[in-house]
C-alpha cells in the first residue's frame, strides 16, 4: 500500500497485534478517529505486563527535565527524542488523569497513580476502548502471513484463523517475561521477511558475583539502601539487593547496559559502590576520628556512620576481613567498595530486553521499510532504558507515534 490521495477516500481497517501499552494506546487513538480497530492478544487478557508493573506501584513516567529524561535511552535517544517530545511525560500524566487516575510525584521524581496499582487504570482504559468500538480477540497467537497477505493466528481451539487488514501494527513486546506472552518469537517471523533484527540481550537485570558462602548465606535477600554505584564514567544512586547469585536492584539496573556490554567484551566488569554517597571522605574521616576509645571498627562504623551489618561485611567481602583502623584509610574503603561482576541473569529473568527491530528497518513513521503498511511500536523496537518510568513512557509514546502516522497516511490527522 502506498500513500496517495486515492487512499484517503476510504477508511482503513486496523489490526493491532499485542494488547500491551503500545498496542492499546494505538488502538485508542485510531478508534477515536472512527477507524475499525481489532486488537489480537496472545494471552487470556490484555495488559498483563502493565498489571505486573502495578506490583511496584505502576511507575508511569518520570518528572525530571526533558533533556535528562531523553538521555536515559542511551544509543536510541536521538531516534526516540522526537517521539517522546510529541508525547512527553506531561501528556502521559494528563492521559492517566483523563481515565480518573489521580497522579502524584514521589520524592525520587517518579510518577505514580495514587492507588499505586494498575488495575483501576486498566479497567477504565479497556472500558473506553470498548465504548469506542475496539474489538479484542484474546488467546490469539500470531503465526505470520499467508501467501495472500492475510494475518494467521492460532485461536483458543488450537485451530487457525486468518484476517485481512489494511494496516497492521505490531506491538508484541520484547523477549523477557515469556510467561506473560512476550518471548520474542515474532522476531523469527519478521527475519524471514527480511526485517533486520538486533539480537536480544537482557536489560534491567541482575549480575553474578562469586560471594563467599558465609556472606551469601547471611545476607541473601537484604538490601543496601541509598548507595552510589559507578562504572566507566556512569553513575547511579539508589538501592541494591544481595541475591544468592549476585546483586540486583534499581541502582544496578540503571547501569545494566554498560555493565552487560563490558562483561560481553571482557568476561567481567568491576562496579564501584559508595556506601555513603552524601558524605565526602574528609567528612567520613572526621566522624570516625570522634569514636570512643575501645570501640571496635565495626562498632565505630555503626555508631558514627550508621552503616548496617550488610554494608560493613560487604567492605570485608571486597577489601578483606581486616579493615584499617586509620580513619582516612577506612573512609576511602567506605567510599569505594569494588565488586567483580562475572555474568548477567538470563533474558527471561530480566525486567526488559535490548534488541529487537532495528531502527534502520523502519522509516520515520515507524513503518517497516520491507513491509509496507506494517508498523512496529513498543518494546519490540531496539531501545532500552532503566526502570524509573522510562520503559512505560517510551512504550506509550511509540504507540501514539504509530497511530498518528497512520492517521496522517490517510489524511485523518
Amino acid at each position: 500500500m502506498t500513500d496517495s490521495h486515492e487512499s484517503r477516500d476510504k477508511r482503513p481497517t486496523i489490526a493491532i497485534l499485542g494488547g500491551g501499552p503500545a498496542g492499546l494506546m494505538a488502538a485508542e487513538i485510531l478508534s477515536a478517529a472512527g477507524l475499525a480497530v481489532t486488537v489480537y492478544e496472545r494471552m487470556p487478557t490484555p495488559g498483563r505486563k502493565l498489571l505486573i508493573a502495578g506490583r511496584g506501584g505502576l511507575n508511569l513516567t518520570h518528572s525530571e527535565p526533558f533533556d535528562r529524561f531523553v538521555s536515559r535511552y542511551g544509543a536510541a535517544s536521538a531516534r526516540l527524542a522526537p517521539i517522546l517530545k510529541a508525547f512527553p511525560p506531561s501528556a502521559l500524566i494528563a492521559w492517566a488523569e483523563g481515565l480518573g487516575q489521580e497522579i502524584f510525584i514521589g520524592s525520587s521524581g517518579r510518577v505514580f497513580p495514587k492507588p499505586l496499582k494498575s488495575s483501576p487504570l486498566l479497567r477504565a482504559w479497556l472500558a473506553r476502548l470498548a465504548a469506542q468500538g475496539v474489538t479484542l480477540h484474546t488467546r490469539h497467537e500470531w503465526l505470520g502471513w499467508d501467501e495472500s497477505g492475510r494475518l494467521i493466528f492460532r485461536n483458543p481451539n488450537a485451530a487457525t484463523d486468518c484476517a485481512r487488514a489494511d494496516i497492521t501494527i505490531l506491538a508484541l513486546g520484547g523477549a523477557s517475561w515469556s510467561k506473560l506472552g512476550t518471548d520474542g518469537a515474532w522476531s523469527a517471523i519478521l527475519a524471514r521477511r527480511g526485517v533486520s533484527i538486533c539480537p536480544f540481550r537482557p536489560a534491567n537485570c541482575g549480575f553474578a558475583i562469586a560471594w563467599t558462602d558465609s556472606f551469601r548465606d547471611r545476607f541473601e535477600g537484604m538490601s543496601l539502601k541509598n548507595v552510589g554505584l559507578s562504572f566507566a564514567g556512569h553513575g547511579a544512586r539508589g538501592d541494591a539487593m544481595i541475591t544468592r547469585y549476585g546483586i540486583e536492584g534499581g541502582a544496578v539496573y540503571a547501569l545494566s547496559a554498560p555493565l552487560r556490554d563490558a562483561i560481553a567484551d571482557a568476561g567481567r566488569a568491576v562496579v564501584d559502590i559508595d556506601l555513603r554517597p552524601d558524605l565526602s571522605p574528609i567528612q567520613i574521616a572526621a566522624k570516625l576520628e570522634r569514636r570512643r576509645p575501645g570501640q571496635s571498627t565495626a562498632q565505630s562504623l555503626r555508631k558514627a556512620l550508621n552503616l548496617s551489618p550488610l554494608a560493613i561485611n560487604l567492605m570485608r567481602e571486597s577489601h578483606g576481613i581486616t579493615l584499617p583502623s586509620d580513619a582516612e584509610a577506612l573512609a576511602m574503603r567506605i567510599k569505594s567498595v569494588p565488586l567483580t561482576l562475572t555474568g548477567t541473569q538470563s533474558i527471561d529473568r530480566a525486567i526488559s530486553t535490548a534488541g529487537g527491530v532495528d531502527f534502520m528497518a523502519l522509516d520515520e513513521s515507524l513503518m517497516l521499510r520491507d513491509l509496507p503498511g506494517v508498523y512496529a511500536a513498543g518494546e519490540m523496537l531496539d531501545w532500552e532504558a532503566p526502570t524509573g518510568g522510562y520503559l512505560l513512557q517510551a512504550s506509550f509514546a511509540t504507540g501514539v507515534a504509530v497511530a498518528k502516522s497512520v492517521l496522517r497516511r490517510y489524511g485523518l490527522g
